[in-house]
């Protein structure tokens, strides 16, 4: 990881930060629990959120959510009992937000949910807001990219834009959970999504049983 991120994370008694980009995408719950498990791990959490992501949060799990990136970041840390500057929103034409730049941006982003919009954008490199420049930074500095998109059934258009994703070295994870585990509830596949997302990232978890580890 980039020393200037290490260091502002750490000075600030975290062990590192994650950026979490959400979109528009279907799929709040899988962001929900993202950013609960990235706080219980002690990262400190970079959101960005787009417009169309609080209105899908609104609608699938009736949270309002601020406009204002001070309001939301405040939201954040009430909602996950954070601790102060743990989780902090940016809005997306922050360009001087440390996520625009290579020289403080966190290594590790993910996009969850990722809308087939974001991953066209990221795809062809058109940073036209926070979350694109933020994953084209990320990219450029050979860090790591995940990509959660919701979408069904993927057009030969997402299929391409994934493929060139994968070959820059971006991992694309799409939001479909796993039965071997026998869920029993919504909760339990969401796990099995952000179980996943987890390991990718390093970072230890209990939420998701491992294949053959199952009692």
């Amino acid at each position: 990881m980039q020393g200037t991120e290490i260091s502002q994370a750490h000075a600030k008694g975290f062990n590192s930060a994650v950026t979490v980009a959400i979109t528009g995408a279907s799929g709040a719950c899988y962001a929900l629990r993202l950013i609960e498990c990235l706080v219980a791990a002690n990262k400190q959490v970079y959101v960005l959120m787009s417009s169309a992501a609080r209105v899908v949060f609104d609608t699938e799990v009736g949270l309002k959510l601020p406009g204002s990136p001070e309001a939301q970041s405040a939201f954040w840390c009430q909602h996950f009992n954070a601790q102060p500057e743990q989780v902090i929103a940016f809005g997306k034409e922050q360009w001087f937000s440390p996520v625009a730049s290579g020289s403080a941006a966190p290594k590790q982003m993910v996009v969850c949910p990722c809308s087939t919009g974001t991953l066209a954008a990221i795809s062809q490199g058109m940073s036209d807001n926070l979350i694109e420049r933020a994953a084209d930074v990320v990219i450029k500095e050979r860090g790591q990219l995940i990509l959660v998109p919701r979408e069904t059934p993927f057009s030969t258009i997402h299929l391409r834009n994934m493929l060139s994703l994968s070959e820059l070295g971006a991992t694309v994870m799409p939001a479909a959970p796993g039965f071997y585990h026998q869920p029993e509830s919504i909760n339990d596949l969401v796990d099995f999504m952000v179980g996943r997302i987890l390991d990718h990232l390093g970072i230890d978890q209990k939420i998701m049983p491992r294949w053959g580890y199952q009692p």
